[in-house]
C-alpha cells in the first residue's frame, strides 16, 4: 500500500489534475441552474434557501413555467414545498398541441433531484381536450408527513391558434 503525503510536487500529476478537475466541473455543474431566476435566503443562521426557476415547455415553447421551491445546501433536510405559475408567454399552435402526449397520465416535461432521499421533484403536463386547457402539475415523489407534495398550474388555450370553437358539442334539450 502506497503512502501518499501532500507535497507541491504531487499538485502537478497528471492523476491530480484530473480528478480536482472533474471535482471542480462537478460542483460548478450541479451549482449553477441558467433557469434559476432567483434566490431568497430564509435568514441568516440557515442554509435553506426559495429558488425561483423558469421552465419553458420544450413541446409548447409559448408556455413558461416558474417554480418556486425550497432548497437546502449542507443540510439532510427533506425540502418538498414547491409552487407552480405557468403562463402563455408566446403563440400556441394547433401542430404543438398535436404533439403532445394527451393520455390522462400526461408527460413529464421536467424532473429534479431534491435531496440525497431520492425524492425527485416533477413537473408533468396533461392536457384537458374538454376545456381545451394545459395543465401542469408539479410534486414529489416521496410521501412526506403523510402528504405528497404537489400543486397546479392551468393555461387555457383560448385566444391562441390551438383554441378549437366546440362547435359540435351537442346542447342539452329541454323536456
Amino acid at each position: 500500500m502506497r503512502n501518499y503525503q501532500f507535497s507541491p510536487a504531487n499538485l502537478l500529476r497528471p492523476a491530480y489534475l484530473l480528478r480536482t478537475f472533474v471535482l471542480l466541473f462537478t460542483f460548478l455543474l450541479f451549482s449553477c441552474d441558467k433557469s434559476e431566476v432567483g434566490d431568497i435566503s430564509l435568514g441568516l443562521f440557515t442554509t435553506k434557501d426559495i429558488k425561483l426557476n423558469t421552465l419553458v415547455d420544450p413541446l409548447v415553447p409559448g408556455v413558461t413555467c416558474h417554480v418556486a421551491s425550497i432548497e437546502a445546501d449542507l443540510s439532510l433536510a427533506d425540502p418538498s414545498d414547491s409552487s407552480i405559475a405557468c403562463r402563455q408567454t408566446g403563440e400556441i399552435t394547433l401542430e404543438m398541441i398535436a404533439k403532445i402526449d394527451k393520455s390522462k397520465s400526461g408527460d413529464v416535461v421536467f424532473k429534479k433531484s431534491k435531496s440525497i432521499f431520492f425524492k425527485t421533484m416533477k413537473i408533468r403536463r396533461i392536457y384537458d381536450a374538454e376545456s381545451q386547457t394545459l395543465m401542469y402539475v408539479s410534486y414529489s415523489t416521496k410521501e412526506t408527513s403523510g402528504s405528497f407534495k404537489h400543486s397546479l398550474s392551468t393555461v387555457p388555450l383560448w385566444g391562441t391558434k390551438a383554441y378549437l370553437n366546440p362547435t359540435n358539442i351537442k346542447q342539452p334539450q329541454d323536456r
